[in-house]
Formats: structure tokens, sequence, C-alpha cells
């Protein structure tokens, strides 16, 4: 039997094979494993978990529209009759009062009118005093059959036709005087006048352009447009005007609250934007408000409803219900029963259970025991938002 002696070299090659290939083992499953969290660093045993601040919410916020300013009233001034302007009787963007007298046309003519027709009106009341004299005398002496009857219808007519001729001469005088009054253009309302558009020495008559526009500013009203379900929301909860709140944001980032007089709605919902137009009518004491402009207006209920919100990653069901575990001073676990309300977003409203200075835990719920010590980290709304 032969028997082949091993060379020292072939054993330490094999050797050195294998050792190699244990290290390379080990190497491979280094890199493959998950490495675990150092448990020491966290405390050894403690459950490390993430915390939220309960707070109070008003989950019935105002909503946001865009609003148009707009003169409630505006008038164009016009003529009523032919002349030439006299006098331009106020300053250009001024605020003018109703009643004021802005412009005056031309008044000889119409005031030599007035007179004319004045003078009418006497002669045609001194000819009813003496048509009504013959008149009462021919129906005495027909009375007494000294006069005929062909007579005092003659003279019954003559009295007739002067009192229609006083009748005509007493309306031609109120016309005359109403021209006579045309010449002096009043403002029919309080408010602020533009520029003037015709100035002294200018003929003018009733198809000429707008001597000037007045629009009224307090108070003003803001249009905006509305949902069709926002309204029939609104409805549901049956808002009236006590229970609303609006602010207006004005272009320079000014806040107007609560200075809504009143409000109403358009008749119809516009089929193209299924939206309808809501009409708020405000106090402009201040002046900040100014036909034509935007705002911004946010509308809601005018008593804030505060409730409990808390992330739904912070609730928990058992067999006896729903829960919530919260973390106190001491860095200890205690679960809290709850009573759920409506779901708002990724949140739900707690009704009973929590307060709004408790800390709940939204992450690493199922490894917590109640009473148990726990490593907490609280998370602010930034850092949930990045």
């Amino acid at each position: 039997m032969l028997v082949t002696k091993i060379n020292n070299k072939t054993i330490f090659r094999k050797t050195l094979i294998l050792a190699l290939c244990v290290a390379a083992g080990w190497f491979l499953k280094s890199r493959l494993t998950p490495q675990m969290p150092n448990m020491a660093a966290m405390g050894g045993g403690t459950p490390y978990v993430l915390t939220k601040q309960v707070s109070q919410t008003n989950i019935a916020p105002k909503k946001s529209y865009i609003g148009h300013v707009e003169a409630i009233k505006s008038v164009n001034l016009k003529p009523q009759v032919t002349g030439y302007v006299e006098k331009v009787l106020f300053q250009e963007g001024s605020l003018v009062n109703e009643g004021d007298i802005l412009f005056i046309i031309e008044q000889k003519r119409y005031l030599a009118n007035v007179e004319l027709r004045q003078a009418e009106l006497d002669s045609a009341k001194a000819n009813l005093v003496r048509a009504e004299r013959d008149y009462k005398r021919q129906k005495s002496l027909s009375k007494e059959n000294y006069a005929s009857k062909a007579t005092l219808d003659t003279s019954e007519s003559a009295y007739l036709q002067a009192k229609a001729a006083v009748a005509q001469a007493q309306a031609n005088l109120e016309l005359a005087k109403i021209d006579l009054d045309y010449t002096e253009i009043k403002a029919p309302i309080t408010g602020y006048i533009g520029k003037a558009q015709v100035t002294e020495g200018n003929y003018v008559n009733s198809t000429t352009q707008d001597l000037a526009r007045i629009v009224q500013t307090n108070p003003i009203r803001v249009a905006f447009q509305v949902t069709d379900k926002d309204m029939l929301e609104a409805k549901a909860n049956n808002l009236k005007d006590k229970q609303v709140q609006t602010e207006l944001v004005l272009p320079n980032g000014q806040v107007l609250v609560n200075h809504l007089k009143s409000r109403f709605n358009d008749n119809e919902i516009n089929t193209e934007t299924a939206t309808i137009t809501i009409y708020a009518e405000y106090g402009n004491d201040e002046g900040l408000l100014i036909p034509g402009n935007y705002v911004d207006i946010r509308v809601g209920n005018k008593e804030a409803e505060m409730a409990v919100l808390v992330p739904q990653a912070a609730l928990a069901q058992d067999e006896h219900g729903n829960y919530a575990v919260t973390v106190n001073d001491e860095n200890i676990a205690e679960q809290k029963r709850v009573v759920l309300g409506d779901v708002i977003g990724d949140s739900q409203i707690v009704l009973e259970g929590l307060n709004a200075d408790d800390r709940v835990i939204i992450q690493g719920l199922q490894k917590v025991r109640n009473g148990q010590a726990v490593k907490a980290q609280l998370v602010t709304d930034t850092q949930e938002a990045k």
C-alpha cells in the first residue's frame, strides 16, 4: 500500500483559501444585513416614540373670496335745459352733499319766462273775475225772465273758458319755474364728485355729454361670488346676519373687521360658473373702501367653534373602544379613552378624553404599554410638513 506524503505548502495554501472565504462571507453578511438601532444609545429597552402637542382649533374657519367694491348709488349729472354754463361751484374730487348747487346755467332767459308766465296767469285771473261776475248777473236775470236762455249760455261758456285759461296759465308758470330750477344743477346724493366734464362758458343741452359723476362711498357695497355648494351650506346652517362675521383685507394688508351692515344675494345662479353673487353693505366712515377696488373678503361664523383635533395616527382601537396614548411630563405613557367626532382632513375631532395641553404619541404607539417610561421627541407642525 502506498502512502502519499502531504506537502506542507499544499496544506498552507488550502488553509489560506478557506480563511479568505470565511472573511468574504462575514463581509457580505455585514453589507446585506440591515443595521439595527443602537438600543444602548436610546436608553436600552426604553421605547422611542414621536409625539405631537394637542391644541384646540377653530373647526369653522372663515372662507376667503375676492370682492369687488362698488358704489350703492352713482349719478351722472346731465343738463335738462339749454344754455351756457355760467358757474362751476365745486372742487373736483371733493365730497358733495345732497342738495349742493354744482353748476349754474344762464338764468336770465328762464327768469324772464317765469315773469311772462306769471303775467299771463294774472291776466287770466282778471278775465275769470269779469266772466264770473257776468255769469252770476245773467243767471240772476234769467231767473226773473229778464235775460234770454241764449245770453245765459253764452255767459256761462265765457266763465268756464276763463277758468280753463287760469288753469292753463298756472300750468305754464309751473313749467317755467321747473325750467328755472333746472338752471341750478344740484347734487341728488351725497358722495364724491369726479372731474368736471364741462367748464364755464360751454353751451350745453339735454343731449350734451355728462357734466360730472357722483358716487356714494358711505355706505358702500362689496360684491363677491360664492359657489352654489357654499350657499346651500350656509342655508343649512341657518346663518343670519348677526351670526356672520366678515373681514375685509385691503390691498395694503389692512384688515377691517365687522363693518357689515346688511347683505343680500342675487336672485339666480350663474349657470356658466355655478356661482351666485352676494352683495354686502359696509360702513365706510374712514373712506378706505374705494369703488372699483378689489379686496379679499373672509366670511365665517361670528363665534369660533373650537375643538380638539388629533392626527388619525394617534388613535387606536381595541375591544373596549377608541383610545390615544399621551406622554406626561415624566415621560410616562398614559392610555386615555376618547370619544371621536368628525374627520377633518388627516385629523379627527376628539369630543372627550383629551385636553389641549396633552402630548399624544403619533409614531411608535404599538410598542408602548400603559404606564411605561418612554423616550419621546416632540414633532412640530413645521417638522411634520417637511
